[in-house]
């Protein structure tokens, strides 16, 4: 059977939902559950790839799914923007699933088979937001994926986790329900369909007032982009294990809600004809990017400080996109995937320590790096690509938006863009300087890497995070193709 582009994109979302069943079923031998997850992330990782050159060349992959109301389909459609959150979703899977087997062994960790199989939903959720043919579609996926991903956040059941778990929940649906589906309901009423179009689908006569009100109903519905004030879901999310905190940070949860601004702005507002002042969402972008980044810089918890960076390098994204120029929108894009490959190391080397040391504050870390150069080093080149040095990929994304900041003449971008990185600078170099500079201080006895099945890949993203560097060919092209160029 040939695997028509239209056939990969109905089966895409399919493959994750077996893998979960899949798992359960073979919950008694848990080798071959393991063997499962990692094969079903194979798997989806081949049917993604194949939808790149249809893509390239054109093409926009189109799956009914079913009509609910007249005018209002459940639908997916593949365009370049998608098919780029696809990818990350898929390609991190299966280095994520390989992660986890070693950290939930090591770390003797209950219910391993549920962790595995809201793992897999996860990801179904996170290609069903990708491949999304219209708002209503996004809005399903988008809550599906808050739904399913809860049970990973309070994973360890204990009073904590439940906290947390609470903390996620309520923020998520809270600001969806509350902003986010009266902005989706607004939209049909005013555009007449909720079909994602390039160049947007508001009318021109829609007053300026409107538009801009409009704008941060979705901005700030869309909570898992973790604008400031709606971002504590993300640090309260940090009781998970870490292969949960990948998850949420790089390769689901947070991807999705940047995304879902990106695809919002350009297909809904549309980058050249919008009525909306941008100006508010970059001003408190540009807040959430140095604040988050100044408690980053005092927090001594390593997950904590990793958690408040993740929300301020989203707060990249956002202020890019609505920077509304053509390079800070390819930088949008491109941070999507430096950020995704980035983050997801710097979570898979902390889990690592604390497999190893149990060790979860910066102030501990002293001489780690001598006993776990692997993991460290990993560590180190995730940094540069956060703070934005080569020759990692966040240089280029960050280059893109500099330039558009500056074609924009915002001062104001341009200022948070030059606090951020060296606010960035001065909470992950430390990090560094500590595990490799610094003689142990405990007495406790010596440990070496944590197991391959965590080591691997870890350096397997590290060094993604390099060849992205010298080839970020794809993702810039898929970037282009979004602005029709």
């Amino acid at each position: 059977m040939v695997l028509t582009p239209q056939l990969a994109v109905a089966t895409a979302p399919l493959v994750p939902v077996l893998g979960a069943v899949l798992i359960v079923l073979a919950s008694r031998w848990p080798r071959l559950r393991d063997a499962i997850s990692v094969a079903t992330a194979a798997v989806l990782i081949v049917i993604v790839a194949c939808l790149v050159g249809p893509v390239l060349d054109g093409e926009r992959p189109y799956v009914h799914l079913i009509e609910m109301l007249p005018g209002l389909s459940l639908a997916f459609e593949v365009e370049p923007l998608g098919l780029v959150f696809a990818l990350i979703a898929s390609g991190l899977w299966l280095p994520s699933a390989l992660y986890s087997i070693g950290y939930m062994r090591a770390n003797d960790e209950a219910h391993q088979t549920r962790f595995a199989a809201c793992f897999a939903l996860s990801i179904a959720c996170a290609i069903g937001v990708a491949f999304a043919g219209n708002l209503l579609t996004l809005f399903l996926f988008y809550e599906l994926l808050t739904l399913v991903t809860w049970p990973l956040v309070t994973h360890h059941g204990d009073a904590e986790a439940r906290k947390g778990g609470r903390s996620y929940v309520a923020v998520l649906l809270g600001t969806s329900t509350l902003f986010l589906l009266p902005a989706i309901i607004a939209t049909f009423v005013i555009a007449g369909t909720l079909d994602f179009v390039p160049g947007g689908i508001l009318p021109p006569q829609l007053s300026p007032q409107v538009a801009t009100l409009l704008l941060l109903l979705f901005a700030f519905g869309i909570g898992k982009a973790a604008l400031m004030p709606f971002h504590r879901w993300l640090p309260a999310a940090m009781v998970a294990p870490a292969p949960v905190s990948a998850l949420l940070h790089a390769v689901a949860v947070v991807k999705a809600g940047v995304f879902c601004v990106v695809k919002v702005v350009v297909y809904v507002f549309g980058l050249g004809t919008t009525q909306a002042d941008f100006t508010p969402l970059v001003a408190v972008a540009a807040f959430t990017l140095v604040a988050a980044s100044v408690v980053a810089l005092r927090s001594d918890n390593l997950k904590r400080r990793l958690a408040y960076s993740t929300v301020s390098q989203l707060a990249y994204v956002v202020m890019a996109v609505a920077l509304l120029t053509p390079l800070s929108v390819i930088g949008a894009v491109v941070h999507i995937v430096a950020h995704a490959a980035g983050k997801i190391t710097l979570f898979f080397a902390a889990g690592a320590v604390y497999t190893r040391s149990h060790k979860t504050l910066v102030s501990e870390l002293d001489g780690v790096g001598r006993r776990m150069p692997w993991t460290l080093g990993a560590f180190a080149i995730a940094s540069l690509s956060i703070i934005g040095l080569p020759p990692a990929v966040g240089v280029l994304s960050k280059w893109y938006i500099v330039g558009g900041a500056w074609d924009a003449r915002s001062m104001i971008a341009l200022s948070a863009l030059g606090l951020g990185t060296l606010l960035s600078a001065a909470y992950l170099l430390p990090v560094v300087y500590r595990a490799f500079f610094r003689a142990s201080t405990s007495a406790g006895p010596t440990h070496g890497e944590a197991p391959l099945t965590m080591v691997l890949p870890t350096c397997l993203t590290a060094a993604l995070v390099v060849v992205l560097f010298f080839w970020p060919d794809l993702a810039l092209a898929l970037a282009e193709r979004m602005l029709g160029r």
